[in-house]
């Protein structure tokens, strides 16, 4: 027995040794015909039937042409971006003043005016802007700066980059035009800013005026309105909106305050049943579900918003079915529209209404808001009253089918909310106006041109003694005359391109033309639609761009509920 295990032992270690021989054998054959080996399989790798050799994956070649393509769009587009934007800030030079060519002054920096500047050739006029704000406002987008969905930075334009763009250098200036001598062709304008240096009050000649000041809110006489109602005409406007709306929820939350008091200070009431007034309440509807409700939750459930409105439906310019849609997307927010009602007197604490059966109540509300209503500036009531037998229309500047002022010389122009047209005083048509009147000088610069040269023709004629040398002189006179004579200025003529408008609840509704009707759109596919629009209507990619962050941080981060 002890024999035998010691047999077996040996046995076991020399069929271990004999294993760690043949290995290491086999790993030393291994090292040395790796090579040979690698390259046989390389050699014979064609050889090898197709069902046997591996495949490689048609996923793995799709995401890494995917993945490249990404990295070459992202990269492509951040040079794109990078090249625009430092484009936009290092413009190149510009023309100086030229006192050959012909001078147009600009009043305001709206969209009529800002229309004109940003297509018009200044390489064929001096151009002077003058206006007391030095930028231009996207005034669609003023309800969303008012509950702080936007910045106000974001909707504002400066009229410097627009003139510094030009091909001709654009005199801008930050002053409120005081007087207008049509017969002398002057305008009297100054500085009200707060701070003013020596020179504040100054008189410049013109060649032409554009008046495109636009208007003030309309209150038709109402008592208080001035003086207590929130208005949505201006960025301050918006800005004083955002104070107030957040002062009525802090008040509300003061401890100890009655319950009376509460439901006042937190019903809000707009007055205006149109886009405006529509957009401001869809936006305040949007402040309360998305932030109200989580910061203030014991007041959120009280606030309540009215509409009140003096015609029979809200959004008249709208179809049928959409104003239905936009009533019942505002009855199922919660938001009472009043129609057939009248604002008779605005206090500090309420609103007098006068109702559909002519009855008057006072509604008791924290914060009304005036969105309805446009009346002429100061500067244009004096124009008009220098033509008194043909600016009779209260309504406005009363303008020919080229936008030249009646009774004016033909060197006076009118565009925008101040003209009394045919047309609705929007943005759409005030736009549409400037650029057809940059059109209109582009025009006449072509034919002022002409018309020098064909004086230079005929004085150049008459000099000639020699019948030969008139003869050959006559076919170019009569082509230069042809030309002048094909230089027409059509009549202004306006395209709607649609109506928009916000409702909240991320809906909005469009009534836009196609072929010989209209299509009616509303929903969030809508609401989507309504965005890109705004964002392609925006003048620059700085806007485009502070706008597009600013409505990605609102949905991430909520809107902003302090209060300066």
């Amino acid at each position: 027995m002890h024999f035998t295990r010691g047999s077996a032992v040996v046995s076991r270690s020399l069929a271990t040794r004999s294993r760690f021989a043949t290995s290491a054998s086999a790993g030393k054959y291994r090292s040395l015909s790796t090579t040979a080996i690698l390259r046989q399989d390389h050699s014979s790798a064609q050889d090898v039937p197709s069902s046997i050799a591996p495949k490689r994956s048609k996923y793995r070649t799709f995401f890494r042409v995917l993945g490249g393509a990404t990295l070459v769009s992202i990269a492509g587009g951040i040079g794109i971006f990078v090249y625009v934007t430092q484009k936009d800030r290092h413009p190149g030079s510009q023309l100086p003043y030229d006192p050959e060519k012909k001078t147009i002054v600009i009043l305001g920096s709206g969209w009529g005016a800002t229309s004109l500047l940003k297509t018009l050739d200044t390489s064929e006029y001096n151009v002077v802007m003058i206006s007391p704000k030095n930028y231009f406002l996207f005034t669609p987008l003023l309800p969303s700066v008012a509950v702080g969905t936007l910045s106000p930075k974001a909707i504002l334009q400066p009229t410097r980059y627009l003139a510094r763009h030009k091909a001709r250098a654009v005199t801008v200036i930050e002053a409120e035009a005081k007087e207008i001598d049509p017969f002398n062709k002057t305008v009297t304008f100054e500085d009200d800013t707060e701070i003013k240096g020596e020179v504040s009050h100054t008189t410049i000649s013109y060649d032409y005026l554009v008046h495109a000041v636009g208007a003030e809110v309309q209150t038709f006489g109402i008592p208080g309105v001035q003086e207590k109602a929130c208005f949505m005409k201006e960025l301050s406007d918006a800005e004083i909106m955002q104070r107030r709306f957040k002062d009525c929820i802090e008040s509300a939350a003061f401890p100890g305050q009655d319950s009376t008091e509460i439901d006042r200070l937190l019903h809000i009431v707009i007055v205006g049943g149109g886009p405006t007034g529509i957009e401001v309440s869809g936006e305040i509807h949007d402040f309360l579900e998305d932030d109200l409700k989580a910061w203030y939750p014991e007041l959120a459930g009280r606030i309540r918003i009215s509409l009140v409105e003096a015609l029979p439906s809200v959004l008249p310019m709208f179809s049928k079915q959409l104003i239905e849609y936009t009533e019942s997307t505002f009855k199922e927010s919660k938001i009472e529209i009043l129609t057939k009602t009248m604002v008779k007197e605005v206090k500090d604490k309420s609103v007098v209404l006068q109702m559909p059966d002519k009855s008057i109540q006072e509604v008791p509300c924290g914060m009304v808001v005036w969105a309805g209503g446009n009346k002429g500036r100061k500067i244009t009531q004096d124009l008009m009253a220098q033509y008194p037998n043909v600016q009779t229309n209260r309504r406005g500047l009363t303008v020919d089918d080229q936008l030249r002022l009646a009774g004016a010389d033909g060197s006076i122009f009118a565009i925008g909310d101040c003209t009394s047209t045919s047309y609705a005083p929007t943005a759409q048509v005030a736009s549409q106006q400037g650029a057809y009147l940059a059109r209109v000088f582009a025009q006449m610069a072509k034919k002022n041109t002409l018309q020098a040269k064909l004086n230079q023709l005929e004085q150049s004629e008459a000099a000639v003694t020699d019948t030969v040398e008139k003869a050959n002189r006559k076919p170019e006179i009569e082509t230069t005359r042809k030309l002048i004579a094909n230089v027409k200025v059509r009549p202004f003529h306006y395209s709607h391109q649609g109506s928009l408008a916000y409702i909240g609840s991320d809906k909005a509704i469009a009534d836009l033309p196609f072929a010989n009707g209209n299509i009616a759109s509303a929903g969030v596919a809508t609401f989507l639609f309504w965005r890109s629009a705004y964002l392609s209507t925006l003048f620059s990619l700085r806007n485009r761009t502070l706008v597009a962050n600013d409505w990605i941080i609102t949905k991430i981060f909520g809107r902003d509920l302090s209060r300066d």
